[in-house]
């Protein structure tokens, strides 16, 4: 088993204990992260397969993750910058999962949220022939190109994983 899939297999362990309530999002996140980055692996430039740009998603979301965490104080600006940065890697790792597989088996749709920020603008992406890969973006483009290939479903619906999206960490 090659390292991608023991990480995939270990945070899929990581969403089952969280699932169960052995353990806190920010758990979950704080062990997610420490996954991605044990791995040594940086992010793929060459992704050509659909693995590589799952785990480019996971690791870029993880690194977004975290410096939302700690953006506060003097040092909130910098993470914000940097936080901006990583979604921004994590959507194009979206586009690229999502050409891979040249938009099949595909579903998306707006999702209910609690956050007013992310109302009517976060939406689920769901790779129905890949085990049911849950992806999340607010990016227009993606949701755009979703649109244009017949994919992306009109009204909201609750998340897959709404227990999951909407718990605060």
């Amino acid at each position: 088993m090659n390292r991608l899939q023991k990480y995939f297999n270990y945070r899929q362990a990581l969403i089952d204990q969280y699932i169960k309530g052995d353990m806190t999002k920010r758990e979950y996140l704080d062990r997610n992260l420490d996954a991605v980055l044990s791995l040594n692996i940086k992010p793929f430039r060459n992704v050509d397969t659909l693995d590589k740009a799952l785990f480019n998603y996971q690791y870029y979301n993880a690194m977004a993750k975290d410096c939302k965490m700690g953006a506060y104080g003097d040092y909130e600006y910098q993470f914000n910058e940097q936080m901006d940065y990583y979604y921004y890697q994590k959507d194009k790792a979206t586009m690229r999962a999502l050409q891979l597989i040249d938009f099949t088996g595909v579903s998306a749709y707006h999702i209910s949220v609690r956050s007013k920020e992310l109302k009517n603008r976060l939406f689920e992406i769901v790779l129905l022939e890949h085990n049911n890969v849950i992806l999340h973006s607010t990016n227009e483009a993606i949701k755009n190109r979703l649109i244009d290939e017949g994919v992306f479903e009109k009204g909201t619906k609750k998340s897959l994983i709404d227990y999951y999206i909407n718990h605060r960490y």
